[in-house]
């Protein structure tokens, strides 16, 4: 047994197997063991909030605390009707509660399905468990694709390069050796091993990292760094409007007390949007639960939103647009060779490869290994490279290396074998070429002087979904990148295929300076013999233009530009490593689901922008009315109750369902500013004409019923304004909109003509003179808002 040093940070003595030894790792009753002492990786998946977590998020919040006291005082001060903004708030927090934490509870159960089952080495056997099952000191296997899951120190390597980007930064694969140290939150690029865990549970780096960052991240969001910035500015001026409407209504006008204070606070409530926060975020929680019953895992949820503002899709070939098998069709010789040795090679290198890729599965169920062959040596298949090679004894003790890849890199230029590929590639059709090395898989260029002997010939599964899903994204104006490892003329007819128009070109001849790479981009479709940093590079070359790039991938050689796309979506059969960078996994591994998570995010986006012009335009007239209250020191129009009559039938009940309904339009940036524009003249008018009618009712009623009958005249132009506003809002009409506008309305009158209503929310139109002119004033108010909206339009184009 051998002792090395695992280096700064990692236990330093470990045992490492000797070449050419097998270790048989832990056996059950040593598992036992470490379990019994607490040995055990045992960190928490956290895909979500705990529901202590998501209680406080929904219950403390600023808006909450100022209702909050706002109402205690209304409860002691005012009728039982004065007080329903209070109980309007507590159902509203506790469906936020209910809907996040259904939420929750499909996020975690995906989760589960998601999660990787590493394979440990135990009684000489291997093993699927759990990640939270690995003990200390547990052997544990890897393979191409396979994420460490724990702190470790190499104990078996064939060809092991480990990708270490996500910790370190640097792209460069890094080969390992027996004995080296292996950081969790690292994963396998090319050829196998096992290590042994030396750091599991929270002393591992990657439960470290993620103690400072949990799965449940609230990454980037226009939609909710908008909605902030909104309730900044609407803190600001509620605290002078609302000071301004305490001296007035308590000081300067010499009420009875009760009803200054009811009416005080009847100013104040409307100021704070309290439901736009809790209404984004049923709307998350909503789009989550729908997007997980279609087998989509959404691991952050701005991710939803994130998609629907994509412009432009980079797929991987294998696995999102053709499934993962492959087929042999044929097998061409070249120069005479003879093709029963070529197919007891092909049967050799299929054995000599531990963790086969698709390609090679297919040779190896076409060709059966050949006992008289023994393999010597072995050079794992690399993405970079875009071949691998193998050295074999044969039956009579001859001795010769094989390499099996792309033919245009195994081949010079003027190969005549290159002209039978190209053919080949235009039918779609998937080549490889059997070469015989001409020096040792350990030379700097192995594949220098090798011979060609056979051609490969794979046919690819078309996923059936495919050509659907990709004119959905045409039909969006979602521009569409194939960008693939393969030959580009076989990726180009695979593309043509799908439906999907436009050139092929090959990756090795684009410019590396970003800004011709971007315009080169531009021009073409399809991308073949595209290296891992090279998908990075282009990713990063269309965001420098401008694009917000989705990109999706299920294998290894995606994990750096799924990292650096504003949205990276993996298969659930992808690589452990696909999986943990990727914001989006689909677990059904059906690339037609990713239009259902654009109609998600763009349902959320377009349906939020709607209700936030309903909420604000409240806001804003809520602030005005109370300037103008100051300023001519008259009584606050309304009590608590006809502001919450009002917010329930035209904003609360109507954005509820609006913020729900389908939503195709597709997402357009500058939230703020799209919001504001319309609420801020919609709240102006609303104030102006509310106040006017108001005035006109002072000057027309007298005696002691007064007040009463001012504040109905009032009500009545607020709300026949607020139903104008909700009706375009509600635009494009169809039959349910148009019947959910037309039932607030006959609700409201029923509030009017009910008597006991009447009583309930102090509302009785007096006279026919004061309610057909506050009719007439809201129909005013209604045009100017028509003709200002459609200024708006012409003058700030969203």
């Amino acid at each position: 047994m051998t002792h090395i040093d695992a280096g700064a940070g990692l236990d330093p003595v470990h045992p490492v197997a000797p070449p050419g030894t097998r270790s048989a790792g832990l056996t059950r009753a040593q598992v036992a063991e470490r379990v019994a002492r607490g040995q055990v990786n045992d960190v928490p998946v956290r895909s979500s909030r705990s529901l202590s977590e998501i209680v406080r998020a929904n219950v403390f919040t600023r808006f909450n605390a100022i209702i909050g006291v706002l109402w205690i005082v209304t409860l002691f001060v005012a009728p039982i009707q004065d007080s329903l903004f209070g109980f309007v708030i507590l159902a509203n927090t506790g469906i936020g509660i209910v809907q996040e934490w259904r939420a929750k509870k499909t996020l975690d159960s995906l989760a589960v399905i998601g999660e990787a089952r590493p394979t440990v080495r135990r009684d000489g056997r291997s093993v699927e468990v759990p990640t939270s099952a690995i003990v200390l000191d547990d052997l544990v296997e890897i393979g191409p694709g396979d994420k460490i899951v724990v702190d470790g120190v190499c104990a078996e390597a064939d060809g092991l390069e480990i990708d270490e980007s996500l910790l370190t930064g640097e792209a460069d694969p890094v080969l390992k050796h027996s004995g080296d140290r292996l950081l969790s939150g690292s994963f396998v690029v090319a050829g196998g091993g096992a290590f042994t865990a030396t750091r599991v549970g929270r002393e591992a780096y990657a439960a470290q990292l993620a103690e400072e960052a949990s799965r449940f991240t609230l990454v980037h969001s226009e939609l909710r760094t908008g909605i902030s910035t909104i309730l900044k500015y609407v803190t600001w001026m509620m605290i002078p409007a609302a000071l301004g409407l305490i001296v007035t209504q308590l000081v300067v006008k010499s009420n009875d007390f009760k009803g200054s204070v009811a009416r005080t606070i009847g100013g104040i409530i409307p100021m704070v949007p309290e439901g736009l926060v809790l209404l984004t975020s049923v709307a998350f929680a909503i789009g989550v639960i729908r997007l997980g019953r279609q087998q989509c895992l959404v691991q952050e949820l701005p991710a939803i939103e994130g998609l629907a503002r994509v412009d432009t899709v980079c797929l991987d070939k294998t696995g999102t647009l053709t499934e993962g098998g492959m087929d042999v069709s044929a097998l061409r010789m070249l120069d005479g060779a003879d093709e029963e040795h070529a197919r007891k090679v092909l049967g050799a290198l299929g054995e000599a490869d531990p963790h086969p890729n698709a390609s090679l599965q297919a040779i190896i169920d076409a060709y059966p290994d050949s006992e008289e062959w023994r393999c010597v040596e072995a050079l794992p298949f690399s993405s970079a490279r875009k071949y691998s090679g193998a050295a074999f004894s044969e039956g009579d003790g001859q001795v010769s290396t094989w390499l099996l890849g792309a033919p245009d890199v195994l081949l010079g230029a003027d190969d005549p074998a290159l002209a039978e590929t190209s053919r080949l590639n235009e039918q779609g059709l998937r080549v490889l070429l059997l070469a015989r090395a001409a020096q040792g898989l350990d030379a700097p260029e192995p594949a220098e002087g090798a011979r060609p002997v056979a051609l490969v010939v794979l046919e690819q599964r078309l996923r059936p979904d495919a050509a659907e899903t990709l004119r959905y994204f045409a039909d969006q104006h979602v521009h569409a990148k194939i960008i693939s490892g393969d030959n580009a003329v076989s990726v180009g007819a695979v593309a043509h295929k799908l439906g999907l128009k436009g050139t092929a070109v090959d990756a090795r001849k684009l410019p590396a300076e970003l800004p011709e790479m971007a315009r080169a981009m531009d021009r073409a479709t399809v991308f073949g013999r595209v290296t891992p940093r090279q998908k990075r590079e282009m990713v990063g070359a269309l965001q420098s233009e401008g694009h917000t790039v989705a990109m999706t991938g299920d294998g290894v050689n995606d994990v750096l530009a799924l990292k650096d796309a504003d949205i990276g979506v993996s298969m659930g059969s992808g690589s452990e490593a696909t999986r943990a960078v990727a914001q989006i996994v689909l677990l059904n591994n059906s690339f037609a689901t990713l239009p259902s998570v654009v109609a998600e995010g763009r349902r959320v986006i377009g349906n939020i922008t709607r209700v936030a012009t309903l909420f604000l335009v409240k806001t804003v007239y809520s602030v005005l009315l109370a300037l103008l209250v100051v300023c001519w020191q008259v009584e606050y129009p309304f009590l608590p109750r006809h502001l919450t009559l009002l917010s329930t039938l035209t904003i609360g009940i109507p954005a509820f369902f609006l913020a729900l309904a389908p939503n195709t339009e597709r997402a357009r940036p500058h939230f703020v500013r799209r919001v504001m524009r319309y609420s801020i003249p919609g709240g102006l008018v609303a104030g102006v004409a509310t106040f006017v009618t108001y005035l006109l009712a002072r000057h027309h009623y007298t005696g002691a019923g007064a007040l009463s009958a001012e504040t109905s005249a009032a009500t009545l132009t607020l709300f026949l304004i607020s139903m104008w506003v909700l009706a375009i809002i509600a635009r494009p009409y169809t039959w349910w909109r148009i019947a959910l506008v037309a039932a607030m309305g006959v609700a409201f009158l029923f509030v009017l003509i009910v008597p006991w209503l009447q009583d309930f929310f102090a509302l009785r139109l007096v006279g026919n003179t004061m309610p057909w002119a506050a009719v007439g004033i809201a129909a005013v108010a209604a045009a100017v808002l028509e003709l200002m909206w459609r200024w708006v339009d012409r003058r700030f184009p969203a």
